[in-house]
């Protein structure tokens, strides 16, 4: 019941015409960049970093909120009509979509991947008001050495999950990490790696950080890739309405999805490309009509689409209650967190209330927003695939550029930023992952604090982590993560090499 009670005080907060109006700009906006190839949410929110510390916490979370929503709606579209993922969860999306929509069905494609989001979005922010509570709870309990050892979990489950490849995803969190610890020393007071530049004395913002990975870094990567290929953009062909058979085939997958996304999203290693895998395998092996699988499928649009949007919900359940990151979208979001100087944990949802439970009461009012704007705008929102692309790389570099100097007035600040984005844009040229980059800078801090509070505690007894059960049951997660990928590669190296 109390849960309740906050949201109905959250849907006050929500339902002001001012808020209602940030909504409504950020699904709006975020369903664009979700349309747009390489242009994701990550990078969007990074851009506005800057500009919206001119408005309110909860105005501007509830526009990063659509924003991140509207996105996981919008990848759907170039998904299906292009062939090319706007967001990496839409990838499986993809694979019957496309099928779908040569065989001049990209209608129905649309329709149920936008029917999927809506009722798995739903049900995800369902899961969030009730579960959200519950983890505070929980995370009440954790002193520092459960908390230094929740923080390693989540360093190397999220490094493992994100890329291609473990030592790359290490070598982007140890480069955050680093970032981190530039600065003065809260503990002893002594400045570290500053290399005798007094602006770097206070750190180096993480805003910078973002925007130069995700803006500047992303832009140089999609433009240097800009004419490689020639995208082919299909038409939408006949009504959206989907059939008798279409509902029948894809209500059932929808329910699965949701329920295997949100409790994956909601997990440490969270995020949403495990789950749509899972998805559109497990309707494929349900699926009365496997044989369609691999030439347009509707169950395999119908269950990813709608166990990515119920990821993206569950996603923020550890970002608000533990502060911890899951992907990039969220690391980014937990660095605007720490702009307006809010530390997201345990204490939050009673320490900001009008924030935490005015923002889900906005996810709700969201979902319904992006299923008015997707359905009958389908054939609008393919049009925004024709923007030429070098006007949105000269308005992305333009906007971040503005918006870093705006935060100091610094030109060493803009002098960073050209800096991390040239690193970022190499970093995507030979694959390392940029998310871990940000969740090592902002988690590092925090972990190192936790750790010095443990060792105070325990008066320098570093068995304190293996002692305490819960800390040595998330480290021996952490080693888990870490060591299970080996031994399966080890097992399928030799199940290849056996002779028959």
């Amino acid at each position: 019941m109390e849960a309740l009670s906050n949201l109905a005080h959250g849907f006050s907060v929500a339902l002001t015409p001012l808020h209602l109006l940030w909504c409504a700009v950020g699904v709006t906006l975020g369903t664009a960049v979700g349309v747009l190839p390489g242009i994701g949410p990550a990078l969007t929110i990074a851009i506005l970093l800057p500009i919206t510390y001119q408005v309110d916490a909860t105005s501007a979370f509830i526009l990063f909120s659509g924003i991140y929503f509207g996105a996981m709606f919008g990848g759907s579209t170039t998904s299906i009509l292009i062939n090319t993922p706007g967001e990496s969860a839409t990838i499986v999306t993809a694979l019957e979509g496309h099928k779908m929509a040569r065989k001049g069905r990209g209608a129905q494609a649309l329709a149920t991947a936008a029917i999927g989001s809506f009722i798995a979005g739903t049900v995800g922010v369902v899961g969030l008001t009730f579960l959200a509570p519950v983890v505070t709870k929980f995370a009440l309990l954790l002193g520092p050495a459960e908390y230094f050892s929740l923080m390693v979990l989540a360093f190397v489950t999220v490094t493992a999950v994100l890329g291609n490849s473990i030592a790359r995803g290490f070598t982007s969190l140890f480069f955050g990490l680093g970032l981190g610890m530039i600065g003065i020393d809260l503990q002893s007071g002594q400045p570290r790696f500053t290399f005798g530049i007094p602006e770097l004395l206070d750190g180096i913002n993480v805003i910078l950080v973002t925007v130069g990975l995700f803006a500047v870094g992303e832009t140089l990567y999609l433009a240097a890739r800009h004419g490689a290929q020639k995208d082919e953009i299909l038409a939408v062909k006949g009504s959206i309405w989907m059939s008798r058979q279409d509902w029948s085939r894809s209500w059932k997958p929808w329910l699965r999805g949701a329920a295997l996304g949100f409790p994956m999203g909601a997990l440490p290693a969270g995020g949403a490309e495990l789950p749509t895998l899972l998805s559109y395998f497990l309707e494929k092996r349900l699926s009365k009509k496997p044989e369609e699988f691999g030439h347009g499928a509707i169950e395999g649009v119908a269950g990813p689409e709608a166990a990515n949007n119920a990821a993206a919900a569950g996603v923020l359940v550890p970002m608000l209650t533990l502060g911890l990151p899951t992907g990039a979208t969220a690391a980014i979001m937990l660095s605007a967190f720490q702009g307006y100087g809010i530390n997201p944990g345990p204490q939050l949802l009673t320490s900001q209330p009008d924030l935490v439970w005015g923002l889900i009461a906005s996810l709700y009012i969201a979902n319904i927003m992006l299923l008015l704007l997707n359905l009958p705008l389908v054939g609008l929102w393919a049009r925004v695939l024709h923007i030429p692309k070098p006007y949105l790389f000269a308005g992305i570099l333009i906007f971040a550029i503005i918006g870093t100097y705006g935060i100091s007035q610094s030109f060493i600040d803009l002098v960073l930023l050209l800096a991390i984005g040239i690193i970022g844009f190499f970093m995507r040229l030979f694959d390392f992952p940029t998310s871990p980059v940000i969740i090592g800078m902002i988690l590092g801090p925090m972990a190192e604090q936790e750790f010095r509070r443990a060792m105070i505690t325990s008066q320098g007894d570093m068995s304190v982590f293996i002692t305490h059960p819960l800390s040595a049951a998330l480290l021996g997660l952490a080693v888990f993560a870490v060591v299970t990928p080996h031994i399966l590669r080890l097992i399928r190296s030799k199940n290849r090499n056996a002779p028959f």
